[in-house]
């Protein structure tokens, strides 16, 4: 018993993540992907392998 506010509320917050305007700056995620990924290759290079 008391499911239901429970199950009303996920299904409240879930309805609002899918239906929500999420205002995502797409030029600026691919400046920060690719500034880690080079940032990541040369981490890797410096390191000696494993035996």
């Amino acid at each position: 018993m008391g499911r239901g506010r429970a199950k009303a509320k996920q299904t409240k917050v879930a309805r609002e993540l899918k239906y929500a305007n999420h205002n995502i700056d797409y030029e600026r995620l691919r400046e920060e992907l690719t500034a880690d990924s080079s940032h990541d290759e040369s981490t890797t290079s410096d390191q000696e392998p494993e035996r």
